[in-house]
């Protein structure tokens, strides 16, 4: 599933490449047509934005909304050249005038009404997001507070706690501050969180300006490489069984 710094990637990519111009929208795929896509058609662009794992796109009064699960993705194009899935199964096109931006997939493809957005059950339910300009630590350690009994691993995916988070940085960001991501929140001292979180912030911010995510324990097989100890360990954690990644020696 693409993770907010993916996203925010993907928003900012957005931006450069349609703002500003009228865009050509169509709906190749029923889906999108269902989704009221076309209704954008000679809409000019205003921004793109990121919240979590949620992309919007303003253009006026209508906001397109999309979020990609584990399945969906945008690709950009210059205008004219060949796909690289069938025209078919794209949700969304919006071309502007020398790119085109081609959604395909995802459980969430919509459009709303701007002065709705932040009324909107999906949307309004998300926690601060890890890569907002002021993250409010404040807030989401007060949310991490609210379920003591839940293992840190599992809470940071939480995207009612803080929006952004995935598989890949949950890992990551436990390894990078040195936390075990099996221990109770409740067990933990504000500084440990607090690090998690900032570890979680950095690392991602560093993807959205390099385009590569961090694998430093993440699927990683053999000895840590940190403390080259035993191998890295893996299980599922939590109700949705997501695959966690740690070390032993040295997360603790």
């Amino acid at each position: 599933m693409a993770e907010g710094d993916t996203i925010l990637r993907l928003a900012r990519r957005l931006e450069a490449a349609l703002v500003g111009a009228p865009v050509a929208a169509s709906a190749p795929n029923p889906r999108g047509r269902a989704a009221g896509v076309e209704r954008l058609d000679g809409r000019r662009l205003d921004r793109a934005e990121a919240h979590g794992k949620h992309l919007l796109l303003r253009f006026g009064d209508l906001v397109l909304h999309s979020h990609l699960g584990m399945s969906g993705s945008w690709h950009l194009y210059r205008r004219g050249e060949r796909w690289r899935k069938p025209r078919s199964s794209a949700w969304a096109a919006l071309a502007g005038e020398g790119q085109e931006a081609v959604q395909f997939g995802g459980p969430t493809l919509r459009l709303i009404a701007a002065d709705r957005v932040h009324l909107d059950p999906q949307l309004a339910r998300l926690g601060p997001d890890v890569l907002a300009p002021e993250l409010d630590l404040e807030a989401v350690l007060a949310g991490l507070r609210r379920q003591p009994d839940r293992e840190l691993g599992d809470a940071l995916l939480d995207q009612a706690v803080v929006a952004g988070i995935g598989n890949i940085y949950k890992s990551e960001a436990c390894f990078a501050a040195g936390v075990d991501p099996w221990r109770r929140v409740g067990d933990l001292s504000t500084a440990e969180l607090a690090a998690v979180l900032t570890a979680a912030r950095e690392l991602m911010l560093a993807a959205v300006a390099s385009g590569r995510q961090p694998h430093a324990i993440y699927r990683r097989r053999g000895p840590c490489v940190r403390c080259g100890g035993g191998p890295v360990r893996s299980r599922g954690q939590g109700d949705a069984n997501r695959t966690t990644y740690w070390c032993p020696n040295c997360q603790r």
